[in-house]
């Protein structure tokens, strides 16, 4: 081993050991991970995650209750109503029809079950309507309800809350640096003041963003630091998925590559210990679809498909979770 390479595997040693003694990761040590051998930065984001979150693996599945003709202008978005996609359109789901979803992948072992709607926010008929969904999958089917609904205020999530919503969703993307050159029609602080509002009602916190996107590893580090600030606890990591029609769908934007991804799991896994580090968006175009990034610190994952690409199949996930499970509990 070089004098370099001992150096770099020195420092992610030193730094998990510091970790795991409570300290946190500043700014200037995670960009120094950037540049660390990968197999043991992985490994060390492991040993981190099974001390901080143990063996948990935690599913969600979502349902794209309300497609398209939405007004914000984010550059990587299909359901944009700005761009020319091929995206399916329509309206707010029925409560019955949410409901069959909901059972369907409850049937299938699935504990958490999240509501996305696009638009900017939810109007007040559709957040009634999301409410008795709410109410009627937590009572018929005992699953975790979480919400993606937009730029809410405190007193509509009050009222999600008291439906039994318990998480909401609302991704930062990126760095606030970054933000504008991603989306123009809302701002990284309205998005910030959606999600401090619902935890004053006492909702938790799902937020994380998209890599591939353009931005630099700064702006990779500088979100983490942000979502650290909010304390929140499940933070998806999309990888770009460029749709044909919007402005990402760029060919000097190289795609997400599987070591890449595992780097930006575990330098997460360092910043943020305690959080459910979550593969959304984008893992089908990893080449082992995310396997290698679920021993490099990842223990959460949404399952099936996405909003308008497909995913995973839930009864595939739960194979995979289980043989990673005896694979942990066969080592030594």
């Amino acid at each position: 081993m070089t004098t370099e390479k001992w150096e770099e595997s020195t420092l992610v040693e030193e730094l998990k050991r510091k970790v795991l003694a409570g300290e946190t990761t500043t700014r200037d040590d995670a960009l120094r991970l950037w540049d660390a051998p990968l197999e043991p930065l992985a490994d060390a984001a492991d040993e981190i995650r099974e001390r901080f979150c143990g063996d948990a693996f935690d599913l969600c599945a979502i349902v794209n209750a309300k497609s398209g003709r939405c007004s914000e202008d984010c550059k990587f978005c299909a359901q944009s109503s700005r761009y020319p996609t091929q995206c399916e359109v329509y309206p707010l789901m029925s409560v019955d029809a949410a409901l069959a979803e909901a059972k369907r992948v409850a049937a299938l072992g699935v504990p958490r079950f999240s509501f996305v709607t696009s638009g900017r926010k939810l109007n007040a008929r559709e957040l009634e309507t999301i409410c008795e969904a709410t109410r009627r999958v937590r009572d018929e089917t005992g699953m975790t309800v979480c919400g993606s609904l937009g730029l809410l205020d405190a007193s509509e999530f009050a009222r999600l809350r008291e439906a039994g919503m318990t998480r909401i969703h609302n991704n930062l993307e990126t760095s606030r640096r970054f933000f504008p050159s991603i989306c123009t029609t809302h701002s990284y602080d309205e998005k910030l003041a959606a999600l401090r509002a619902a935890r004053d009602v006492g909702m938790s916190l799902c937020s994380g963003g998209i890599f591939g996107l353009g931005e630099t590893p700064e702006d990779r580090v500088d979100m983490a630091l942000t979502l650290r600030e909010l304390d929140v606890e499940s933070v998806p990591i999309n990888f770009l998925n460029a749709i044909p029609g919007t402005p990402l769908h760029n060919p000097t934007l190289m795609p997400v590559a599987g070591a890449e991804a595992r780097r930006i799991v575990a330098v997460y896994r360092f910043l943020l210990p305690h959080a459910a580090i979550r593969l959304a968006g984008g893992r089908r175009l990893l080449n082992d679809h995310g396997v290698g990034c679920f021993h490099s610190g990842a223990n959460a994952t949404i399952t099936g498909d996405m909003l308008t690409t497909a995913g995973i199949e839930i009864l595939t996930d739960i194979r995979m979770i289980k043989a990673r499970r005896s694979s942990d509990s066969s080592s030594p």
